[in-house]
């Protein structure tokens, strides 16, 4: 938000004494041309140039524009006008300090001052970039991006702290949340769908930390996902089979696997006319079915009082006739309440945990039942989960960045007091090509699953040869 306290005396902007300035107190000057004369790279080093020259005019103007903007100009529907006065009272400041800008410069300049001013800053730049997949923010100088699986240094930035702050307050009011040094962590979202997260001082030691998972603008099918060699075409059919025949599935892995594009892949299977609801922390699922109820937890009040808390929001739909219960993830005693909401009649019902391995992530529900805090001997918890999940699907991003289905796995019940697990499609890997990229084999391990049955009485026949099919990735 814009915060009109936030002034300072009008006038010639003036930067601090440093590369891009003419001495203490001289006008702000363009940046060198292409030919500087301390430089092995003379692209580089005027690039370099104009981001200082920017960055500093941004922090000397902005305070200004703020003095200078009209007021009635600040509310929503207003942003073309906002946009054209905000050009206008730069391009005044840039006549009256006669600084000798060219115009690819000053276009740059005009954008990142308008992005500052009514859009997410620097970071604007950076969420319309279909390459970048992760936005991490460790304070307001130092900004991260993910790119094809790899994380590299970005060269956009924050021109103070203050501005950072400005930029996660335009993300969570629109929710209704907060951050402050009462309440420094909060989970949010973009408009767009992309998951946010926010941690401010004191947790946060280097300044406000935003990390942001950008939703892909071109939804992630399971077709894709086969084109990606994620899985192979035997594994999306069983899958589909799965989904249709109403089996309980949850999605494991790490973070920044793919769990979330998983399990809005395999929601798409889930046919129309089922009334179906969905439950996160951040809203990000987008279901296609016409019949989806969709429920966001509530963080407290700045009195701490009104959390809805994803526990609640389980408990409650029990009462609201789902026929599939969608939970975006299970990290708290909300995994008691849905294995019992499986145990009682809500069968094909989706979650994601994380979990390095399926035995791990049946580990981890058990760890989370726990924490429901009821006194449960630990046999009867395994068995409510056993007679609860029937499959486990394992996603791992590998060493090349890419995201794959490692593991298929049934459980198939109790053997005493262990709960027995059987693969039925894993990923085998056999090296790595000169290029970097992890070969493998997406192989059915030969195994006919028990819920095959299961699968038959609903109408879905999957031939048994799925189960013996090899392929070669990439």
């Amino acid at each position: 938000m814009l915060r009109p306290n936030m002034t300072r005396p009008p006038g010639v902007i003036r930067p601090p004494q440093g590369p891009t300035s003419g001495g203490s107190g001289a006008p702000l000057r363009a940046p060198p041309g292409p030919t500087p004369t301390r430089a092995t790279d003379p692209a580089s080093a005027s690039a370099n140039a104009a981001t200082d020259f920017i960055l500093q005019f941004k922090r000397q103007l902005l305070p200004y524009l703020i003095q200078k903007i009209n007021p009635s100009l600040l509310g929503p529907g207003n942003e073309v006008a906002l946009k054209q006065q905000i050009e206008q009272l730069i391009d005044e400041k840039i006549a009256a300090d006669r600084i000798p800008i060219g115009k690819q410069l000053r276009d740059k300049l005009m954008v990142d001052i308008v992005n500052e001013m009514i859009g997410f800053g620097p970071l604007e730049a950076l969420l319309t970039d279909e390459t970048v997949t992760e936005i991490m923010v460790n304070g307001h100088s130092t900004i991260y991006v993910e790119q094809n699986g790899k994380i590299t240094l970005s060269p956009v930035k924050f021109v103070d702290e203050a501005s950072c702050r400005r930029v996660i307050d335009k993300i969570l009011s629109p929710l209704g949340r907060r951050v402050d040094e009462s309440s420094p962590i909060c989970d949010a979202r973009l408009p767009d769908g992309s998951r946010v997260n926010v941690v401010v001082p004191p947790c946060a030691l280097n300044g406000p930390t935003i990390t942001i998972r950008k939703f892909a603008k071109n939804k992630l099918t399971m077709e894709k996902l086969i084109g990606f060699k994620a899985l192979s075409k035997g594994m999306a059919m069983f899958l589909q089979a799965c989904v249709r025949g109403t089996l309980n599935i949850v999605i494991s892995g790490g973070t920044g696997s793919g769990k979330t594009t998983m399990l809005n892949a395999l929601s798409s299977y889930i046919p129309e006319g089922e009334r179906i609801l969905t439950i996160e922390d951040a809203a990000e699922l987008k279901l296609q079915q016409e019949h989806v109820v969709r429920l966001e937890s509530k963080p407290p009040n700045i009195e701490g009082k009104g959390e809805v808390a994803i526990r609640d929001l389980v408990k409650s739909s029990l009462r609201m006739r789902p026929d599939r219960i969608v939970i975006g993830e299970c990290r708290g005693g909300e995994a008691l309440d849905m294995i019992q909401a499986m145990n009682t009649g809500h069968d094909g019902s989706l979650t994601t945990t994380h979990a390095n391995t399926p035995r791990d992530a049946l580990s981890r529900i058990s760890t989370l039942v726990l924490m429901a805090g009821m006194d449960l001997p630990e046999k009867a918890i395994r068995e409510q989960i056993a007679s609860a999940v029937h499959l486990f699907v394992q996603i791992a991003r590998l060493q090349d960045g890419s995201r794959r289905v490692t593991h298929i796995t049934e459980v198939q019940g109790m053997e005493g007091t262990v709960i027995t697990l059987q693969d039925i499609f894993r990923f085998e890997q056999t090296g790595v090509t000169p290029e970097g990229k992890v070969k493998g084999v997406l192989r059915g391990c030969g195994i006919v699953p028990k819920c095959l049955d299961r699968l038959k009485a609903h109408g879905e026949n999957v031939p048994v040869e799925v189960f013996q099919t090899a392929v070669e990735v990439p």
